[in-house]
């Protein structure tokens, strides 16, 4: 089993929702557990509670300011259409360079091109190579380094043009 069967197996309990595969062979086994499907993992947010006095006077100074950074956003959604984005192939640990003592694959500015790694993923103790699959220029980062990241999730941001 190649590092590309691994990480399609991994996509697959991605999406699946299951709580574990296994996986055996003659020469390999492999399991995977996730926290998804399984009735371990309970979130619940805390009720919070507030007198009258205070739930009335709260969401008033509070629902002016969001409207002004929502209206930012749409027009940062707008600007960004323009660019396509290098999406996360599994879930894992980003990290923007091969080793600690190394330098960073890709920064804002750089020029990529297909095949060439802008990062590595660290999933089950692998650190997998990420290749971007387009030409063009990084204009944004969208992840800090040594941060989790989920299937599909955005990274880079590429003008093609």
């Amino acid at each position: 089993m190649d590092i590309k069967d691994i990480q399609n197996l991994i996509k697959f309990v991605s999406k699946a929702e299951v709580s574990e595969v296994k996986y055996k062979t003659k020469d390999f086994e492999i399991t995977i557990k996730t926290p998804l499907a399984g009735s371990d993992a309970v979130y619940a947010q805390p009720a919070v509670y507030h007198t009258a006095p205070q739930a009335v006077a709260a969401p008033a100074p509070v629902a002016t300011p969001t409207a002004a950074p929502a209206a930012e956003k749409a027009e940062a959604a707008s600007d960004d259409s323009k660019y396509i984005t290098i999406k996360s192939p599994m879930i894992g640990t980003f990290y923007r360079k091969p080793s600690p003592d190394k330098d960073v694959f890709a920064n804002v500015g750089d020029e990529v091109s297909v095949g060439k790694v802008v990062c590595v993923i660290e999933a089950m103790k692998l650190f997998n190579q990420i290749e971007s699959e387009i030409s063009g220029k990084i204009v944004k980062i969208l992840v800090d380094d040594a941060t989790p990241v989920e299937y599909d999730q955005p990274l880079f941001l590429v003008d093609p043009s």
